[in-house]
């Protein structure tokens, strides 16, 4: 906050696995920073994200990138300098991107040129502060036909503006440990083991050895609901309870 007061500038990485309470940060640092009548951007990678956020828009829609960035060596964002978005990007004392993680490196880099642009300046972004939020573990950015090592080198972690970034963690998951589920926050602890690469790999198969208490395995549709909606008969009109097992899954 020392660093928007004075506009020092700067480049800040936030580290937050699900559940750490990364929203909450980011909308009540908005909110204080709007409070003092000054101007911050919250942009976020994907539509939903996005829409959790005070005032959010997506990444494409409020900095005009390029739609196909790895056509570009050198892109830009669509953005002339006599525009009102322009103004707000020369005036504003933050920018918030979330799920920063899923976005090529050259988003990134085009925003660097943009806001040096605009604001008339070399500095890094201008002289603006840039608060980049998500976590690694989680979708990386999508490259058709890609070989491991196109997708590695499109991640931010490759871009030369990465060196300048100063990282911050929350570690705490805020939404297990509210709840005091401890089936929940082993759970959470496996999902955090599987991301930071701590499960053995097969060395012929190259496929992830998961311990027997990972999941619970059913032998039918019947038992598969009593373990995801136990007690349903006398819950199925509680909605916030039907949220908290609302499920995610491809359609076959």
């Amino acid at each position: 906050m020392d660093m928007i007061r004075n506009g020092s500038g700067g480049l800040f990485f936030l580290d937050a696995p699900g559940g750490t309470g990364k929203t909450f940060l980011i909308n009540l640092s908005l909110a204080k920073i709007r409070k003092q009548n000054e101007i911050a951007v919250a942009v976020a990678w994907s539509g939903i994200a996005a829409t959790l956020l005070d005032g959010g828009r997506t990444t494409h829609s409020a900095l005009k990138l390029p739609l196909d960035l790895a056509r570009f060596e050198n892109p830009v964002c669509n953005i002339s300098k006599g525009s009102g978005k322009a103004q707000v990007l020369k005036t504003c004392k933050v920018i918030v991107w979330d799920e920063c993680t899923m976005a090529h490196k050259r988003a990134l880099e085009a925003l660097d040129r943009t806001l040096q642009d605009i604001r008339e300046t070399i500095r890094l972004m201008g002289g603006a502060v840039l608060v980049l939020a998500g976590d690694f573990r989680q979708t990386l950015p999508v490259i058709p036909r890609a070989t491991p090592a196109d997708e590695l080198n499109a991640c931010l972690k490759a871009s030369y503006l990465w060196r300048h970034v100063r990282k911050m963690t929350l570690t705490t998951n805020m939404r297990v440990h509210l709840q005091g589920d401890l089936s929940a926050k082993s759970f959470a602890q496996q999902l955090l083991r599987l991301g930071d690469g701590d499960f053995p790999v097969d060395p012929d198969n190259d496929l992830i050895s998961f311990p027997s208490d990972f999941c619970n395995l059913t032998e039918s549709p019947e038992e598969l609901i009593v373990k995801v909606l136990p007690d349903i008969t006398n819950n199925f009109r509680n909605h916030q309870w039907l949220c908290d097992r609302a499920i995610f899954g491809s359609h076959e």
